[in-house]
């Protein structure tokens, strides 16, 4: 392999150690192509840390893996989301899920939601504006937001993006949602309170143990799955299923499907399941 003029020296060795430590915590499998990826994302580690190169790190991580691997994990996660992302799913909650679930739990007033990766927030904020849009103030809207990594869980818990996050929302929504900043925070927008009681941020390894009790409404799991390979996407897909209400939904992300895997769920629309 050609090596590109780097800060820090860093081998195929190195990469090799960093992505099967990865892999045993969180299941994520991770090609050769991500091999420039995982050295822009660490470098700041090793800068940091100050450390000579990478094959100090990797040792640096071997000896002090309760200090240093959250800040590890944390580098090396994949988080690309937008509020409204595959808009088409909040347009079927809108349309079907939501109108079935006000007959359906009528009883209990109660509508239960997961989201799993979560990000930095954008996901389940957009679920609570969809839910608040057409739930009754007198119903309780619960939401569970989960990411593995502590960094975007922060960011998610304060509400707060850059103004340009939302430039693509509707006028109408933007007023009733957001708060604008001022003064030093004037580029910024924050989520309104009244959204943001309404999920519950937690950090959760998929691959542990999963503390929280169902029955879940629906659950997005979405750009996920990819990371991992078939049998680990089989053993979620049922663990979801036990955590889901009859006839309830799993929403995937739009390069992932349950096709060819034994699971409890039926396809009934672009990347959305029903528990059978």
């Amino acid at each position: 392999m050609i090596q590109k003029q780097r800060e820090f020296e860093y081998t195929f060795e190195d990469f090799d150690f960093l992505r099967k430590l990865s892999n045993q915590h969180s299941g994520i499998l991770v090609p050769d192509d991500k091999f420039d990826m995982f050295y822009s994302r660490l470098s700041r580690r090793v800068r940091t840390l100050g450390l000579a190169n990478f094959k100090q790190y990797c040792q640096y991580l071997n000896d002090n893996n309760e200090l240093e691997f959250t800040d590890f994990i944390n580098a090396v996660t994949t988080n690309l989301t937008s509020f409204f992302r595959e808009n088409h799913h909040f347009g079927f909650l809108h349309g079907k899920v939501i109108p079935d679930l006000l007959k359906k739990n009528q009883h209990s007033k109660t509508i239960k939601v997961w989201s799993a990766g979560c990000s930095t927030g954008e996901e389940p904020y957009s679920i609570a504006m969809t839910l608040k849009e057409l739930v009754p103030a007198d119903w309780q809207i619960k939401i569970l937001a989960t990411d593995l990594d502590t960094e975007v869980l922060a960011t998610a818990a304060s509400g707060v993006y850059s103004g340009d996050r939302i430039d693509d929302l509707p006028d109408k929504q933007i007023k009733k949602c957001f708060q604008k900043g001022k003064e030093t925070q004037v580029k910024k927008v924050r989520v309104k309170n009244e959204l943001r009681q309404l999920v519950s941020f937690k950090q959760l390894n998929l691959m542990g143990d999963w503390p929280m009790k169902g029955p879940f409404d629906f659950i997005f799991c979405r750009n996920v799955l990819i990371y991992f390979d078939k049998e680990t996407k089989e053993t979620l897909a049922k663990r979801y299923a036990k955590l889901l209400a009859s006839k309830s939904y799993l929403f995937i992300g739009h390069s992932e499907s349950l096709h060819q895997l034994s699971t409890d769920f039926d396809l009934i629309g672009n990347t959305i399941y029903q528990k059978v």
